[in-house]
C-alpha cells in the first residue's frame, strides 16, 4: 500500500505541473489565433508540425518511452544500476544516429512529404507549410532528447521536471510569437517552438545530473537491456506507424474542406486534450513505473489493484470533464480565442468539432493507463494489435462521415475508435487477468456518467439564464458565465459522487487535501 501511496503523491504533483503547462499551452493557442485566425495560413502552420511529430512520436516518444521504462525500472528494481545506464546510453547513442539521418532525408523531401499530408491546401500555404516545417525540424532534435530524458526521470520516481520543461517549452513559443510576430508573422511561431524546446531540455539536465546520470559511448548490440528494449520496442513501433496514419488521413481529408478546418479540428483537439493531459496522463504515468516494479517483484495483487483504482479514477474525474465541457464550450472558446481575427464563424466551427470530441475523453484516458498496463507486463503486442483494429475502425467511420459531417464527421470517427480501443484492451486483459475489479470499474463508470448527466442539466440550466440576463461586456459575461458553470458543476457532480463513497472519490479528495497546501509552502 505504501507503493501505491507514493504513485498517488506523484500523479498528484504531475496533475498540478501538467495543469500549468496546459494551461499555458492555451494560452499559447490564444496568441496564435488571435494573431492569425483560422485560416488556410493557419492551416498550413498546423499541418507543419505533422512530420516533426511523426518522427518524434514514432522514435522517442511513443515507441521508445513505452519499452524503455519497463526495462530501466527492472534494472532498478534488481538494484542493477550501472547495466541500467549501460543499455541507456546504447539505446540513446542509436536514437541519436537514425534521428539525424531522417532529419537530414525529410529536409530533402519535405515537399512531397507536404503534398501527400496536405495535398488540398491552395499552392502558396502548400510552399508556406514546407518552410515551417523545415524550421521545425530543429526542435525534433531537442524533444528527442527530452524523450530520453523523461524516461529515465519518470524510472526515477521523478516527475515534476519533465512537467516543468512541458511549462518552459510553452513559455518560448509565447514569448519568442509575440515579439517577433509584427516582423516575421507565423515564422515566429515557428521559431518559438524550437527555443521552447531548448528550454524544455535545459531544464531537465540539473535532475538527470543529480538522478546519477551516467553515459557509456558504446554501440554495443548484443547488451541485454538494449536488445530487450528493441524487442518491445518494434512491436510499438509498429502501432505508432499505424496509429500515424489516422492522424495523416483526417488531417488530408480535412485539407478538402472549407478554410480552417484543419485549424478547428486541430484546436478543438487540443481543448478536448485538457483532460487527458491533466488527469489521464499523469495517473498513467505516474502509475506506470510502479506496476512495472510489482509486474517485477511478482505483487501481482497489488499490480490489479493499483491497476483499478487508477482506472476508476481517471472516470471519476475525465467522464464529467468531457460533459462539462460540451456544457461550457460556447463561452469557453467565445472568452479564449474570439478576439482579433478570431471570428464568430470560427468559434461555431470549432464548438461543432468540439462536442464530438469530448464524447471520447474518457476513452483516451483510459487507454493510456491500459496501454501502459500491458506495458508493465512486457507485452507490447496486445496494444498493437487492438490499435490496429481501432484505427481501420477510425478510417472506415471517417469515409463514411465526411460526407454528411463534415469536420464533426472526422471529430466523431476518432472518438468511436477510441471507446472500441478501451473496452477491447479492458476486455483482453480481463481474460489474461480473471479479475480485474471488473464489477467496481463498471459501476464507478455509470455512477460517474449518471452525476455527469445530472451536472449538465443543471450547468445548460444556469448557461442559458446567464445569457439572457448579464448585460455586461462581453468577455466578463463569457468569463462569469464560464466561472459560475465551472462552480455549479462541480458542487452538483461532487455532491452525487460523495454520496456513494466510492474509493476512488475519498482518494482523490484526499489528494487535493493533502498536496495543495505543500505546494503552497
Amino acid at each position: 500500500m505504501s507503493s501505491c501511496k507514493v504513485m498517488v503523491k506523484a500523479a498528484s504533483f504531475m496533475m498540478i505541473a501538467t495543469l500549468l503547462a496546459r494551461l499555458l499551452g492555451l494560452a499559447r493557442d490564444m496568441v496564435f489565433y488571435t494573431w492569425f485566425g483560422q485560416s488556410h495560413a493557419t492551416d498550413a502552420y498546423n499541418a507543419a508540425f505533422s512530420i516533426p511529430d511523426l518522427i518524434y512520436v514514432l522514435l522517442v516518444g511513443g515507441a521508445l518511452s513505452s519499452a524503455f521504462i519497463p526495462v530501466f525500472s527492472s534494472y532498478l528494481a534488481r538494484d542493477q544500476e550501472e547495466e541500467a545506464w549501460e543499455a541507456a546510453s546504447i539505446v540513446f547513442n542509436y536514437i541519436m544516429l537514425v534521428l539525424l539521418i531522417v532529419i537530414v532525408v525529410a529536409e530533402i523531401y519535405t515537399r512531397p512529404l507536404m503534398l501527400l499530408m496536405v495535398p488540398n491546401l491552395p499552392p502558396e500555404e502548400i510552399t508556406l507549410a514546407v518552410t515551417l516545417t523545415r524550421v521545425m525540424f530543429i526542435q525534433t532534435f531537442f524533444m528527442a532528447l527530452s524523450g530520453i530524458s523523461l524516461g529515465i526521470l519518470n524510472s526515477k520516481q521523478h516527475f515534476i521536471t519533465p512537467a516543468i520543461g512541458s511549462v518552459l517549452y510553452n513559455v518560448g513559443i509565447i514569448v519568442v510569437g509575440l515579439a517577433l510576430a509584427r516582423v516575421w508573422g507565423i515564422m515566429a511561431f515557428s521559431i518559438g517552438v524550437v527555443v521552447g524546446s531548448i528550454l524544455n531540455l535545459l531544464v531537465q539536465i540539473p535532475a538527470l545530473l543529480k538522478a546519477g546520470l551516467r553515459y557509456y559511448p558504446s554501440f554495443n548490440i548484443h547488451n541485454p537491456g538494449f536488445k530487450k528494449i528493441m524487442i518491445l520496442m518494434l512491436p510499438v513501433l509498429l502501432g505508432l506507424s499505424v496509429s500515424q496514419i489516422n492522424l495523416l488521413i483526417t488531417q488530408n481529408l480535412a485539407s478538402g474542406l472549407a478554410a480552417g478546418s484543419i485549424s478547428a479540428l486541430r484546436l478543438a483537439q487540443r481543448v478536448m486534450q485538457l483532460p487527458i493531459g491533466i488527469f489521464g496522463i499523469p495517473i498513467a504515468m505516474a502509475l506506470f513505473p510502479g506496476m512495472t516494479a510489482q509486474v517485477a517483484k511478482n505483487e501481482m495483487s497489488d499490480f490489479k489493484r493499483t491497476f483499478s483504482l487508477g482506472l476508476r479514477g481517471i472516470f471519476l474525474i475525465t467522464i464529467p470533464a468531457g460533459v462539462g465541457l460540451i456544457a461550457l464550450r460556447e463561452p469557453l472558446i467565445q472568452l479564449l480565442f474570439q478576439q482579433g481575427k478570431f471570428t464568430s464563424s470560427d468559434t461555431a466551427a470549432t464548438c461543432l468539432v468540439l462536442i464530438s470530441y469530448c464524447f471520447g475523453i474518457f476513452a483516451y484516458s483510459g487507454i493510456q493507463l491500459l496501454n501502459r498496463v500491458f506495458y508493465s507486463l512486457q507485452d507490447t503486442i496486445t496494444p498493437v494489435v487492438v490499435g490496429i483494429v481501432s484505427i481501420v475502425i477510425n478510417i472506415v467511420f471517417s469515409l463514411v462521415l465526411i460526407g454528411p459531417m463534415q469536420g464533426r464527421g472526422l471529430a466523431l470517427a476518432y472518438t468511436l475508435a477510441g471507446i472500441v480501443n478501451l473496452l477491447v484492451l479492458i476486455g483482453i486483459l480481463k481474460w489474461r487477468l480473471i479479475s480485474i475489479d471488473a464489477f467496481k470499474i463498471f459501476t464507478s463508470f455509470v455512477i460517474a456518467g449518471a452525476a455527469s448527466g445530472v451536472m449538465y442539466l443543471a450547468v445548460t440550466f444556469l448557461n442559458n439564464y446567464l445569457k439572457t440576463t448579464l448585460t455586461l461586456a462581453p468577455k466578463l459575461n463569457e468569463l462569469i458565465i464560464l466561472i459560475s458553470g465551472i462552480g455549479l458543476g462541480v458542487l452538483v457532480y461532487g455532491f452525487i459522487i460523495l454520496l456513494f463513497k466510492q474509493e476512488e472519490a475519498q482518494l482523490i479528495l484526499g489528494l487535493i487535501k493533502r498536496r495543495i497546501p505543500r505546494l503552497g509552502r
